[in-house]
């Protein structure tokens, strides 16, 4: 951004969204503090231990803001993150697949409210402190990965529609994290030092299945079967598996069985070796286009990430069905853990093409 501008920075109360705020009061630019309450944590470990969205959270935000002096606001969109959210991780589980509730936040909820703020205050960014990149091209605007190959954070972003991507920057995309706490520390923030949060925030206790349940989101109890079905026990529940899963899945002759399919109308979870994890075709549906227009030479070469912390997988992209809406994928080289529920992301190089949701896999020989 060139010139003094006013920023609206959305603010978690952790390190990064505080560091891109200092970064952008450094650059000369007038900032303004939002943090979205999205869950209510009081009375639990979170509102004192520190979770995103949790009182201690919204405190520390509003702590970095008091100290760099500029002002702080807090919006209230619990009921729409409910509804956006917590509600289709509940159904999916329910249906025996694995959601990835932060890809549906940024997709569904976060930053439509947090761009209608930064209008309606005159700002002319938002900014936000995930570790990705925005350039403009002739073909739109593009989401990129970030310097930081290990904090990369573009897979979480790609449902986010361009028109409001064009109204974003990412302060930290070319910076480590490792510089990033350096200059969180130089500046004094009170949170220079906080850990990353590795839980879903709205599960603050880590525990998915009794959150599940407790919100009727239990799948049908059956039995765990060899690929020949052959029945190896009762299980108490399929939203208490995910394809991959080693946990709770007895060994067969002496050798480790993994979750291989889930088949929530029957209530079977279907266990098989490590090798029988393996895809290389998968169906993807709810299409996304990030940038520019949906491309329109097929099968498209890219590259394809399944998890956010899996290597991109070269393939080709088939032609999307005449609604557009869904696609087949075939993979160069068989990959583990495709799950249906979670992100399917498309990348040129560094730069984000679209993605969509995985609904299926088929196996290796396909």
């Amino acid at each position: 951004m060139s010139g003094r501008q006013r920023v609206v920075v959305a603010m978690s109360g952790g390190v990064d969204s505080s560091t891109a705020a200092a970064v952008l009061l450094e650059e000369g630019h007038e900032v303004v503090g939002v943090t979205l309450k999205l869950t209510d944590a009081s009375g639990t470990a979170a509102s004192v231990g520190g979770r995103c969205c949790s009182p201690r959270d919204i405190d520390d935000a509003r702590a970095t803001a008091a100290l760099l002096g500029f002002p702080h606001y807090v919006l209230d969109h619990t009921a729409a993150f409910r509804r956006a959210v917590i509600d289709d991780f509940v159904a999916e589980h329910k249906l025996g697949r694995t959601p990835n509730p932060c890809v549906r936040c940024n997709e569904k909820l976060k930053f439509g409210p947090l761009v209608q703020f930064a209008r309606a205050v005159g700002a002319a960014r938002l900014a936000t402190g995930h570790y990705a990149r925005i350039e403009a091209g002739a073909d739109g605007t593009r989401l990129m990965r970030s310097r930081d190959r290990d904090k990369d954070q573009s897979y979480f972003l790609f449902g986010v529609s361009p028109s409001v991507l064009r109204e974003v920057t990412f302060p930290l995309g070319d910076r480590t994290k490792e510089e990033v706490r350096a200059i969180a520390r130089r500046v004094g923030l009170p949170n220079a030092d906080k850990p990353d949060s590795q839980q879903i925030c709205f599960i603050p206790d880590g525990d998915h299945k009794a959150f599940v349940e407790a919100r009727g989101g239990a799948g049908r109890t059956g039995e765990l079967v060899d690929e020949l079905g052959t029945s190896l026990g009762a299980h108490a529940g399929t939203h208490r598996f995910t394809i991959g899963q080693r946990k709770g899945v007895p060994t067969v002759d002496g050798q480790r069985r993994f979750v291989v399919r889930i088949e929530a109308a029957t209530g079977r979870v279907v266990v098989g070796p490590r090798d029988s994890l393996l895809n290389r075709r998968l169906r993807v549906a709810e299409l996304r286009w990030t940038g520019g227009p949906r491309p329109d030479v097929w099968p498209m070469r890219c590259a394809v990430q399944i998890r956010h912390h899996a290597a991109a997988t070269p393939g080709w992209v088939a032609a999307p069905d005449r609604d557009g809406s869904g696609s087949t994928v075939d993979l160069d080289e068989p990959t583990s853990g495709v799950a249906p529920g979670q992100a399917a992301v498309f990348y040129d190089g560094d730069r984000v093409v679209g993605g969509g949701w995985i609904e299926s896999a088929i196996g290796a020989d396909a």
